[in-house]
């Protein structure tokens, strides 16, 4: 399933991870997954939120420099080879992998990962074809 992920870009200083997600707890806006990467001067904390355009004008109010991007939330089954199983069939379709991560929690047995890829709706059918 395609959805939007908010890329917020962060300084480098103690807090400001703080302030973001204060902000958007006090706002009830549920976080669901994220991800921080990071350079020397500055971190980029990518989030799957339940109000991605309510979550991204919020947090523009509040000054932070917010990008949305479109990605592909897919099932894995969580057991040994379930992640392999999914990778296989990404690889199958020659699609490359700029960057995953995982959703907090598993459902009925199921853990959900974030792929960002070049073409989401081609990963998006790619998967919905395989299952």
């Amino acid at each position: 399933m395609i959805i939007q992920q908010l890329s917020l870009f962060l300084e480098n200083r103690p807090g400001q991870l703080c302030e973001a997600t204060e902000l958007l707890a006090q706002n009830h806006v549920d976080m669901q997954a994220l991800n921080i990467a990071e350079t020397a001067d500055y971190g980029v904390l990518r989030l799957i939120v339940d109000t991605p355009q309510r979550a991204a004008a919020l947090l523009r109010e509040h000054g932070f420099l917010v990008r949305e991007t479109p990605v592909v939330q897919a099932l894995v089954p969580d057991r040994p080879g379930g992640l392999n199983e999914v990778l296989r069939v990404i690889a199958g379709a020659d699609i490359d992998i700029e960057y995953m991560y995982s959703v907090l929690g598993q459902k009925n047995g199921l853990a959900y990962m974030i792929f960002r890829v070049a073409d989401a709706g081609k990963l998006d059918e790619v998967l919905k074809a395989a299952v």
